[in-house]
């Protein structure tokens, strides 16, 4: 009996161990590929090519201007910085390349009302706009709420 109970405790030990003791945490990262010289090879050099095309943007420059810098200065610091603060620069650097002037943003939603009205046409559709009765407000309420 004692030899029995002696087995399941071992066992609740063991597994209460198991479960909540042995484990650790994992962590895991993106690992950049790095070449003979310990450089990270073509993300690296991609990143700075962002950074450096986002430097030639007008609106960058006048942003830099306003705080008193020049596109010379940052790309001269670029070499001192580390990869990580590389790579996010050229992220945000991304941002700013992407965003365009909203142009594009025009340009696509005005094809999309025109392929809408084409679309409708193609139906037989109408499209009716009706103004309501904005004057006497009294008017369009029903007469049976008193």
């Amino acid at each position: 009996m004692i030899c029995l109970m002696r087995n399941r405790f071992l066992a609740a030990l063991i597994t209460f161990h198991m479960i909540f003791l042995a484990t650790s945490p994992a962590f895991a990262a993106m690992v950049p590929s790095m070449d003979s010289s310990g450089q990270a090879s073509n993300e690296m050099a991609g990143d700075i090519d962002t950074i450096q095309r986002a430097l030639e943007t007008k609106m960058v420059q006048e942003k830099l201007q306003a705080h008193g810098l020049t596109a010379e200065e940052v790309a001269a610091k670029l070499p001192s910085m580390t990869t990580t603060q590389i790579h996010l620069l050229a992220q945000a650097s991304d941002d700013v390349l992407s965003g365009g002037d909203g142009l594009g943003v025009i340009i696509a939603v005005l094809i999309i009302v025109i392929l809408i009205i084409i679309i409708l046409k193609l139906m037989n559709k109408e499209i009716i706009i009706r103004m309501s009765n904005l004057e006497d407000p009294a008017a369009s309420a029903p007469s049976h709420l008193g």
